[in-house]
């Protein structure tokens, strides 16, 4: 949508752009930790319950690997994104700005009226009035009230919903749960009505770092001087306040010098100042520039563009870059190292550890020797519901059924979560190898399954995992002591 002004096209400004995407990211972080896929959520990371939840598949702690390359993939997307849009994330998505949004825009200027336009971010109410005193308590008591909301919202992401609430209503056992809340909101409340910008000024470290990661093709905020006329000097002093003074010195400077720029800036800058850390790209100079100008029937002085556009003026910003597709390669790499990893979950645990004596070798009533390992299997069902495991062993080619099972002698049970301990005893009743220098470590494979779910089937996913482990068989000479005995 757009409107003509004295044959300008004067586009959506971009400050509605912005709610539009505020009102998308803020319904996704209400409703995604609702959202579940067997059990599942898409993002979790519960530390009560010790599992990460991705992309709704359950991962143990003990598979925390992935966490890694989320942080990586995290990282890099806002490097690359700062690469190509400057601090767009700040002004587009950043919570911070969503949350001072909300708390300006909304309450205290549509709402309650305590500051007069949108389009003027720099005039404070004037709180000496006992009307303005009651609004701003009221927008306090508002934000308060969102502010728990979000952090509720926050802590869904590592206390699921379905727990949260039934923690809410025993509060005095989850006294840890509500603090964390509680200190969110406080600090949420304090950020947004006290601190306000200045967190984005002062406080965030991504303002800091941003300039490093610039290059001549990166988009931002930009005020033409060519064609607006150099209202500062090389010293960034200010040298006109008044367009006749300006077109004194450049007569084709189109600069009004209205200011409606600097009025509507959140982070209180001069955009016609150049490049300067506090700018966080919401693009709210571009509208009131466009605004103004439209109104003369010219194009807009403030763009959002590059250095090498506008400032000079080289030729057309180059987009896809090789340092822009650099980061697309990583990313690209993260996400399929992610999937594949991802994929390979497994949905038990199983730690084989052999016990410390060797073997034990022993004759039966029958005349049968029989030499045994033990073994301690520790076992973790990652399910959501209770499963009969058990096992089987494949030996080596040649020695296939030899090797048995003798305890456990039938299948066991284990619960969602919870880690259990077996002692597993193998046997074997056939002279496997015939050394009378050393014993002999026999590799097997362990494949442990959940009874019923062996192998795929509809409706049901296979529960199946390999373990490698070893059997030590004794030395001729011993196994044959114990059968002459």
């Amino acid at each position: 949508m757009s409107q003509e002004t004295s044959g300008v096209s004067i586009p959506t400004p971009w400050r509605i752009k912005r709610y539009y995407l505020y009102a998308v990211v803020t319904a996704i972080a209400l409703i995604l930790p609702w959202i579940t896929v067997d059990g599942n959520h898409f993002f979790l990371l519960s530390f009560d319950k010790m599992k990460l939840h991705l992309a709704f598949v359950q991962f143990d702690m003990q598979e925390l690997y992935l966490m890694p390359f989320l942080l990586m993939m995290m990282f890099i997307g806002i490097f690359g994104m700062t690469v190509m849009g400057g601090r767009v994330f700040c002004g587009w998505v950043c919570p911070q700005t969503v949350f001072r949004v909300i708390y300006r825009d909304l309450i205290e200027t549509k709402l309650l009226g305590l500051r007069k336009r949108i389009k003027n971010k720099q005039q404070e109410p004037d709180m000496s009035k006992a009307e303005n005193k009651a609004k701003k308590a009221v927008a306090v008591l508002l934000w308060t009230v969102l502010a728990l909301v979000a952090a509720a919202d926050f802590m869904w992401f590592f206390v699921p919903p379905e727990d949260f609430f039934a923690y809410l209503a025993n509060p005095m056992d989850h006294l840890t749960l509500i603090g964390f809340v509680i200190g969110i909101a406080a600090f949420l409340v304090y950020d947004v009505v006290v601190l306000k910008e200045n967190f984005c000024v002062y406080v965030c470290p991504y303002s800091r770092i941003q300039s490093v990661l610039y290059d001549e093709h990166t988009v931002m905020a930009l005020y033409n001087p060519h064609r607006g006329g150099h209202i500062y000097d090389e010293h960034k002093e200010k040298q006109f306040t008044k367009q006749k003074d300006l077109q004194a010195v450049e007569p084709h400077a189109e600069c009004t010098a209205c200011e409606s720029c600097v009025t509507v800036c959140p982070t209180h800058i001069d955009i016609r100042k150049g490049l300067q850390l506090e700018c966080i790209n919401c693009l709210e100079c571009v509208d009131a520039c466009t605004t103004v100008m439209g109104k003369l029937g010219k194009e807009s002085l403030v763009t959002w563009s590059s250095d090498y556009e506008i400032i000079d003026q080289k030729g057309k910003t180059r987009y896809f870059r090789p340092k822009i597709l650099a980061y697309l390669s990583i990313l690209v790499i993260l996400a399929v190292i992610l999937g594949m990893m991802g994929s390979t979950k497994e949905h038990m645990l199983l730690n084989i550890n052999k016990e410390t004596r060797l073997y034990s070798v022993e004759k039966t009533y029958e005349g049968d020797v029989i030499v045994k390992n033990a073994y301690t299997f520790l076992l973790q069902n990652t399910e959501n519901e209770k499963h009969d495991f058990y096992f089987e062993v494949i030996a080596p080619k040649g020695m296939e059924g030899k090797i048995t099972i003798e305890r456990p002698s039938k299948p066991f049970s284990v619960v969602p979560g919870r880690k259990q301990q077996e002692i597993v005893v193998l046997q074997t009743k056939e002279m496997l190898v015939d050394n009378d220098r050393k014993d002999t470590v026999i590799p097997i494979t362990i494949r442990a399954y959940a009874v019923g779910y062996e192998a795929e089937a509809e409706g049901k996913k296979q529960i199946v995992v390999f373990r490698d482990a070893i059997f030590t068989f004794p030395r001729a000479d011993i196994y044959r002591a114990e059968a002459a005995k």
